[in-house]
């Protein structure tokens, strides 16, 4: 079966990353961003708004609101998880409750796709060529230099960092694509050890993802993947020998057979979604001929790399065995996502899913690499990522003490108001993490056995390195940057005690803002004349219109506030002057 198999690996080569090492740093790419900032705009807080209405009993659990209107996600199941934690847990500030279900969900997308990729090894097909004397890798560990190797590649997309450590539906949807991807991986396996686990995890992930706010994406992806994995198993089957009736692959009887399960209990799901309304017609937001395609090409490149070019190899170097499910399913996987994308008017939060399945493939790369690619590899990481991390640092230099002056004025530029804070704690994480980087240099360019994934140990620590330092040594930076919190303190500061606000036009996010940051109670203008209110905010938008809801003669003006790093986006006052 492996006579034509691209895959040449010894049993040198597949040695383990020490576990030790690999959960520290998973705990240190997971961690940053979930602790220590305020919610950023736009999706972060809109999402995090709605999980406090939810919290305080002020909107429904089936269709989340935020002050009354429906959130702009669908999908209620990721609203639940960060309304409940905040429930759960009142002695933690309401953000970090919130976040922390967000948290497990990111380690859970590292775990399935480790899990995905091993299963995805130990099939027949994705084994190395067998020597004449011995010594060619064993399946088993095999398997696991390949899922851990899957598990750095998901680590080093550049498009991960941001939007996986934020409390938004694309997260949770996320790891329900990893957890699918998981369940078709083990499925594909003729003699599968744990029919009911993975049937669950299957099941339950198809299920989270219909209450995500995607039932096209788990009806797409759920077919196309039970398709491969049917293929895939009847492949296994026609080369032992053995008869085929149908949807019955083993020689057991049907009711018996964890694939035709899996098919029932997906089109139960989907059945049962339909039947109360969460899965609504399907619609094209974009049409093709309106798409941007260099702008999304641009996106492709960046938000993907370095998987990317390591998936193209794979595709070439495998293109013999491209029906086997080590190939077929990621591929499935990663084409439904780059589609979505493609249609969807938020195209990175779409590919973001795709992310897994393109680390899978690329981390069946690997074994058909040159030496001198795999250092080019190395090379190249190595410049990119302590280009940029020196650049972290000197930025952060040059605000702490204006030198250099060119990028303090950049900073002052682009962040008027700003005063940089110092904080030890932070300085020295990010002093750890940048020694821990230059040692991890110096072990890769050593003379020591070669690793099967050590081609992508670089590139994955280069990006925890960067994300790292950016969630503390520019953390303050950021926050007064990318939240709302200064502009709404600002606001909170005009408003009398004991008095609510009127809003008009104003967006879910700014709302949410308001209500967290500048602990205001808000009534919307469409509502009512609200005589208790003795402010109103109102975006610039609907100034012109403001006359037909809201009587300007009870009204004047008061000021125009603006965030202090974008000047673009400002809010208006006006104090009640009568009625």
């Amino acid at each position: 079966m492996n006579t034509r198999t691209p895959a040449i690996v010894s049993q040198s080569a597949v040695r383990r990353l020490p576990r030790l090492v690999l959960i520290l740093f998973c705990v240190a790419y997971v961690l940053p961003g979930f602790l220590g900032r305020e919610p950023w705009k736009t999706a972060d807080v809109t999402a995090f708004g709605v999980m406090l209405e939810m919290a305080a009993g002020h909107s429904s659990w089936w269709q989340p609101q935020v002050l009354g209107i429906a959130a702009e996600e669908a999908g209620p199941l990721p609203y639940w998880l960060g309304a409940s934690f905040i429930k759960l847990l009142p002695f933690l500030s309401a953000d970090i409750a919130a976040r922390l279900p967000f948290g497990l969900l990111l380690a859970l997308t590292l775990v399935c796709t480790w899990y995905a990729v091993y299963q995805l090894a130990r099939q027949p097909g994705a084994q190395p060529v067998s020597f004449a004397f011995g010594g060619e890798a064993q399946p088993t560990d095999y398997a696991r230099a390949l899922a851990d190797a899957g598990l750095l590649a998901l680590v080093a997309c550049l498009g991960l960092a941001q939007l996986s450590h934020e409390t938004t539906p694309d997260l949770a949807r996320l790891a329900m694509v990893s957890a699918m991807l998981y369940g078709a991986a083990a499925l594909a396996h003729t003699d599968l050890r744990a029919p009911v686990r993975t049937l669950a995890v299957w099941t339950l992930a198809a299920l989270a993802l219909v209450l995500s706010g995607a039932p096209w994406i788990a009806a797409c992806l759920g077919t196309g993947l039970l398709l491969g994995v049917f293929l895939a198993r009847r492949a296994q089957q026609m080369a032992n020998a053995e008869p085929t009736y149908g949807f019955q692959v083993e020689t057991v009887s049907k009711w018996q057979n964890p694939l035709l399960w899996a098919s029932v209990l997906l089109g139960a799901v989907l059945l049962g979604s339909g039947l109360v309304g969460l899965v609504p017609q399907p619609e094209i937001q974009t049409p093709l001929q309106t798409v941007n395609w260099g702008s999304w090409g641009r996106l492709l490149l960046w938000f993907t790399w370095p998987a990317w070019p390591l998936v193209l190899w794979t595709l070439w170097r495998w293109r013999h065995k491209l029906l086997q499910p080590h190939v077929t399913l990621p591929l499935w996987a990663a084409a439904v996502s780059v589609t979505d994308s493609l249609l969807s008017p938020q195209r990175d939060r779409a590919l973001l899913l795709a992310l897994p399945a393109l680390a899978a493939l690329a981390a069946f790369a690997l074994p058909t690499l040159r030496r001198s690619v795999s250092a080019l590899i190395d090379w190249f990481t190595l410049l990119f990522f302590t280009g940029c991390g020196l650049v972290i640092w000197v930025i952060w230099f040059a605000m702490m003490t204006g030198v250099p002056t060119k990028p303090a004025a950049n900073v002052a530029k682009l962040a008027p108001g700003y005063v940089p804070e110092f904080s030890l704690f932070l300085f020295v994480v990010a002093a750890l993490a940048t020694s821990a980087w230059i040692g991890l240099v110096v072990w890769r360019v050593g003379k020591h056995r070669q690793a099967i994934w050590k081609s992508l140990v670089l590139p994955a620590a280069g990006s925890t390195l960067c994300w790292l330092l950016l969630m503390t040594l520019w953390l303050p930076l950021l926050d007064f940057g990318r939240s709302y919190g200064p502009i709404s303190r600002r606001i909170a500061s005009m408003v009398p005690p004991q008095t609510c606000v009127l809003v008009d036009g104003l967006s879910q996010a700014q709302i949410a803002a308001l209500q967290y940051h500048g602990k205001l109670s808000l009534q919307r203008s469409t509502n009512g004349p609200a005589p208790a209110c003795r402010t109103l905010v109102v975006a610039p938008s609907s100034q012109h219109t403001l006359d037909q809801r809201v009587d300007l003669t009870h009204w004047a003006f008061k000021a125009t506030v603006r965030r202090l790093s974008d000047t673009k986006e400002s809010l208006l006052v006006y104090q009640r002057v009568g009625g």
